[in-house]
């Protein structure tokens, strides 16, 4: 495995971190995501730290991996999960430790908050790999399905 920098995105990261979240939605659902409203929208994550903070992984200052935290608040643990969203890893430094570290990167950034009580993620059905790598961190499948509506603004 190698080691990669990991850290917090800054602004001078909106463009190169909406451009992976374009290929991702892409590669994943086939969607063409608007450059405008895409980058609109991690701009506005950057500007709005209480909604949630971008991660992103650097090899040779060119960066390889991004993910997006946002936050759930849980009334029954009187605590945060922090939402691991927008993974996206360059295809040529897949499988290669990018997503670990960037995970071991936010399991010490919550240690630090108490607040955090625990991780959570939405992966698609047939994404076999990335549930492997999950379940290999020591996530755990849970009972719930996932439902959405969108409004007119979605």
């Amino acid at each position: 495995m190698q080691d990669f920098a990991i850290r917090r995105a800054t602004p001078d990261d909106i463009n190169t971190i909406s451009d992976f979240n374009r290929a991702m939605a892409y590669e994943t659902e086939d969607k063409d995501l608007l450059e405008k409203i895409i980058k609109r929208g991690v701009s506005r994550l950057m500007q709005r730290p209480e909604y949630g903070f971008y991660v992103v992984a650097e090899k040779a200052d060119e960066v390889v991996g991004t993910l997006m935290i946002t936050t759930e608040w849980s009334d029954w643990r009187d605590g945060l999960f922090w939402w691991i969203q927008s993974v996206y890893v360059s295809p040529s430094f897949r499988r290669r430790g990018v997503y670990q570290q960037m995970y071991s990167f936010i399991k010490i950034q919550a240690s630090d908050n108490p607040d955090v009580c625990g991780f959570r993620l939405y992966v698609e059905k047939n994404n076999t790999i990335a549930q492997q790598t999950y379940q290999a961190l020591g996530m755990e499948e849970t009972d719930y399905l996932l439902y959405e509506q969108l409004t007119a603004s979605g």
